[in-house]
């Protein structure tokens, strides 16, 4: 579910041209070209870690049993 919401963050934000703010930072910062791919896979990496927060801490169990 977190997944979900920080890719759908990422697409909202990319209608503002951060994706390419977020490629020109991470290019000047660490000399490494990247594309917009890279940038929805940091956003998948950040909801999927979330989403692991939240299977450890039980938040799943309420969620899906209701």
């Amino acid at each position: 579910m977190v997944i979900l919401t920080f890719l759908m963050i990422a697409w909202i934000l990319s209608w503002f041209k951060f994706n390419k703010l977020f490629v020109q930072a991470f290019k000047e910062l660490f000399k490494l070209e990247i594309t917009n791919a890279s940038y929805y896979f940091a956003f998948f990496c950040i909801g999927s870690f979330g989403d692991i927060i939240l299977f450890f801490k039980g938040t799943y169990e309420i969620i899906l049993l209701g």
